[in-house]
């Protein structure tokens, strides 16, 4: 079977999280953007783990579906869709620890099949320290101690370090990462096989760097509000339920794990060094002339994930297994039709737009990733060609840093405007604005 799996969410007991990551309102959005497995979130949280309990039921073998179904669609403009959706037991851990000499912060990612697994590492994790301060705890334990936690309360589960570059808390983050997976986990690194690349990354980094070749790359979302559900996702082919899908993540191969959907990396809010209160953003080159010091106010920058990624790269160019999953990069739908609306994403204009497309395609997915350059084009010629450009990669980029993040640009300002004068503008749309 061919589904699409977002396996990074948080509940709305994260912190600067959506009250909408309800499990109906991820079930809303996860239909409309064409998710078919979307992860839970936050299960060593008690409250969230007691509503996930009322809410969700048992369905294909460690998957679990909403108990009601009979959800509205998220936003008034949107058609009633029929996606199935399911959710997968998913949680985050925040491990600030001192390994080798220095203070280390690591995300990860824990999956488990059930809710007996979630409850016995949940406990595990309330004798060590606070779980119900954060949807997303942080811990002060050792990520190779979490892994072996999960290794002895949920052995069907398994572990994935989150974002792994991101230079705050992850793997390889500038800030306080390791420079190598067993430096991290130690003698259970044979445990860990797959990787979350994170926004600023994408799979044509990772390959660069030979150490990583035999781990799988996966890419989600991680998002805080339903509507970012799909920024980034995963495309399987393998049997709908949870142990497919971990198989199919071992295997790495892409009969089974087809590929990954991803953002343009510039468009992460972390791809360049940088220094966001001075304005400075810097290419890797330009920062070590810097010696790593903001040129403004001379305090240290913020580097970033392709200087890290260059740091520890070991080839010049990707590699790939002939095997390997297919990357497509994509831009989200909300910001296609910002842009060619000259309006922002959230705007009530994208939302009018974004509720035509939906009703055309049936989903954001079906619109972005298989809808044919003809049916686009019966909606609306311009969005035909920002979606061609988009597959394509013909897009100019506007790196991220220091948490700010990128802008991904389709068109020219002067060339969108002839466009439209040649096509017409999208259907009900008003004269733009300039950007």
């Amino acid at each position: 079977m061919n589904y699409i799996a977002d396996l990074h969410v948080h509940s709305p007991f994260s912190r600067a999280t959506s009250k909408e990551c309800s499990p109906a309102g991820l079930f809303a959005w996860a239909r409309t953007k064409g998710i078919h497995v979307v992860g839970s979130g936050d299960f060593t949280h008690p409250a969230w783990l007691k509503q996930l309990k009322e809410d969700l039921e048992p369905a294909e073998s460690g998957l679990l579906r909403l108990r009601d179904e009979d959800v509205p669609p998220p936003l008034p403009t949107l058609p009633v869709t029929t996606e199935p959706v399911r959710f997968i037991l998913s949680a985050e851990i925040s491990c600030i620890y001192k390994r080798h000499g220095a203070v280390r912060k690591v995300h990860n990612l824990v999956y488990v099949p059930d809710f007996a697994s979630a409850e016995k590492i949940a406990a595990r994790l309330a004798r060590i320290g606070n779980i119900q301060s954060d949807g997303r705890p942080i811990l002060g334990l050792d990520s190779r101690d979490l892994l072996e936690i999960v290794l002895e309360e949920a052995p069907e589960g398994f572990l994935v370090p989150a974002h792994i570059w991101t230079p705050w808390f992850s793997l390889f983050g500038s800030k306080s990462g390791f420079n190598a997976i067993e430096d991290c986990f130690g003698d259970l690194t044979p445990h860990i096989f797959a990787l979350e690349t994170g926004l600023s990354s994408d799979p044509d980094m990772n390959r660069m760097i030979s150490a990583l070749d035999r781990y799988a790359l996966v890419s989600n979302s991680d998002c805080h509000s339903p509507a970012r559900l799909g920024r980034e996702a995963n495309i399987f082919t393998t049997g709908y339920d949870f142990f497919a899908l971990r198989d199919a993540l071992k295997k790495n191969e892409n009969d089974v794990f087809r590929g990954t959907i991803e953002f343009f990396p510039e468009e992460g809010k972390y791809h360049l060094d940088g220094h966001r209160a001075c304005g400075v953003s810097l290419k890797p080159e330009e920062t070590r002339r810097s010696a790593g010091l903001c040129p403004v106010c001379n305090r240290p920058l913020t580097v970033g994930v392709l200087h890290r990624v260059l740091e520890l790269a070991d080839r010049d160019k990707p590699l790939y297994a002939t095997t390997a999953p297919t990357v497509h990069s994509l831009v989200p739908l909300p910001e296609v039709l910002g842009e060619i609306l000259g309006v922002g994403p959230s705007s009530k204009a994208v939302a009018n737009a974004y509720g035509l497309v939906i009703s055309r395609f049936g989903s954001e997915f079906g619109a972005l990733f298989h809808a044919t350059g003809e049916e686009l084009r019966g909606v609306s010629p311009l969005l035909a060609e920002a979606i061609l450009r988009m597959r394509e990669g013909k897009v100019t980029r506007h790196s991220g840093y220091d948490g700010e993040f990128g802008t991904i640009w389709l068109f020219e300002e002067t060339e969108l405007n002839q466009l439209q004068k040649t096509h017409g503008p999208f259907p009900g749309q008003r004269p733009r604005k300039g950007r």
